[in-house]
C-alpha cells in the first residue's frame, strides 16, 4: 500500500501545496498564519519551504475540542 504519506515521510521540507493539503487549509489561510507568526516558512530561491518539524509543531499546536 503506497499512500501519499508513504512518499513524504522521509521528506524534511515541504512545498506550501504540500503543506495545505496535509493540513487541509487554503493557501490564503497559510500565508494568514505565515503573516501571524503561527507558521514558520523558509524560503530557497523563490520557493517557499516548511521543514517538517514546524508542520508536526503546528499540528500539535491546534486546539482541541
Amino acid at each position: 500500500m503506497n499512500t501519499e504519506n508513504d512518499k513524504t515521510t522521509g521528506k524534511l521540507l515541504f512545498s506550501v501545496k504540500e503543506f495545505c493539503e496535509m493540513v487541509g487549509i487554503g493557501r490564503t489561510t497559510f500565508y494568514q498564519e505565515v503573516k501571524a507568526g503561527r507558521i514558520k516558512a523558509k524560503k530557497m530561491g523563490r520557493s517557499t519551504l516548511i521543514p517538517k518539524s514546524e508542520l508536526e509543531r503546528f499540528i500539535e499546536e491546534l486546539p482541541s475540542f
